[in-house]
């Protein structure tokens, strides 16, 4: 099953990017340059896009078009960036807030 995004609501058609690496809290993770970073995530199964500051508990991406916040990650060093708008570079570095290190 293809899980990649063809078109967004917000940002129209979504041209299949060459292949590109990202990092995840340090992890390489496959995706394709120009998605939406929510979107490369979701597409290789990671679905915990920020842990709330109250319960702990995870959270994930909700409306992918930037109205929820969810999807606000740290992204090369800047917090709450909404990485469901948010497009993919080669060597990008995200960082979920709220995660315990091991």
């Amino acid at each position: 099953m293809n899980l990649r995004v063809g078109r967004h609501a917000v940002l129209g058609e979504m041209e299949a990017g060459r292949p590109v690496t990202i990092y995840v809290d340090g992890e390489p993770v496959p995706a394709r340059e120009g998605e939406p970073v929510a979107a490369a995530l979701y597409a290789v199964g990671i679905r915990t896009t920020r842990y709330s500051p109250r319960s702990g508990e995870p959270r994930g991406p909700f409306c992918m078009i930037g109205r929820c916040t969810e999807c606000a990650m740290t992204v090369d060093g800047v917090p709450n960036v909404r990485t469901c708008l948010t497009a993919v570079r080669d060597g990008m570095e995200v960082e979920t807030p709220g995660r315990k290190k091991p």
